[in-house]
This record gives structure tokens, C-alpha cells and sequence, in this order.
């Protein structure tokens, strides 16, 4: 259950009640009717209203936020392995493996001796 004056993201509207979807809002009320569908009632101010709203429909903003940064450091990690040719990387990163992932890019930089990396830069200059 979301706390009082936490900041939220309204994500979707499943009473159609023309909802702000995609607005921020901040939590003012809880709904405690056992009757009622309703688990919050949510200020929004850039439409000056507020609206009551089921927990399914809002998503704290720092929840949002991680699930991003998540999701561009998977795409990061993909665009790394193709552009490395690095099969077993690519592999790792589309199954979930993220522990693999760290432990082998660590091995890697840490493994690499000062004349092979002298080789591989001579390598990519001279391509």
C-alpha cells in the first residue's frame, strides 16, 4: 500500500473514467470502504482534479523509473555484444543471465595483458 504524498504516475485507467494516463499525481486519501473498488484517492494537478483510483491504475515514480533505467541498460548491453561480435554476451543479456554478464566483462578487462591490449588497439586503428 502506497503511502500518503507519495509521487505517483497514473499508468492505467481500467474504470474508464477518463484518467490522465501518463500524468503525475500525489496520493491525498485512502478509500477505506470495503465496498468501494476504489484504494486511493489521487490529486493531479496539472488538470486540477482529484480522482479515486484502484491500486492496479497507479505506479509509484521511482518503481517507473528503475524498471527504465533497467531496460536501457539491457539495450546497452545488447548493442555492446553485437557491436563486439560477442556471442556468448548477446546470449547471456536475451536470457536474463545479468551475474554472468558482470563477472565475464570483468574477467576480461582484468585478463587482458598490456601487449594484448597494445595489439587490439593497433588492430582497430589499422581497420
Amino acid at each position: 500500500m502506497l503511502s500518503i504524498g507519495n509521487r505517483i504516475v497514473i499508468v492505467d485507467d481500467a474504470f474508464e473514467q477518463n484518467l490522465p494516463v501518463g500524468e503525475y499525481g500525489y496520493i491525498i486519501a485512502y478509500d477505506r470502504n470495503p465496498d468501494n473498488a476504489f484504494d486511493y484517492v489521487v490529486r493531479v494537478p496539472k488538470v486540477n482534479r482529484n480522482f479515486f483510483v484502484p491500486n492496479n491504475d497507479v505506479e509509484l515514480e521511482e518503481r517507473l523509473l528503475q524498471q527504465e533505467v533497467e531496460r536501457t541498460t539491457q539495450e546497452a548491453l545488447i548493442d555492446y555484444a553485437l557491436a563486439t561480435y560477442n556471442e556468448e554476451l548477446f546470449k547471456c543479456v536475451m536470457n536474463g543471465d545479468n551475474e554472468f554478464v558482470e563477472d565475464s566483462e570483468m574477467i576480461s578487462a582484468e585478463a587482458m595483458s598490456q601487449e594484448e591490449f597494445i595489439r587490439q588497439v593497433n588492430l582497430r586503428a589499422w581497420i
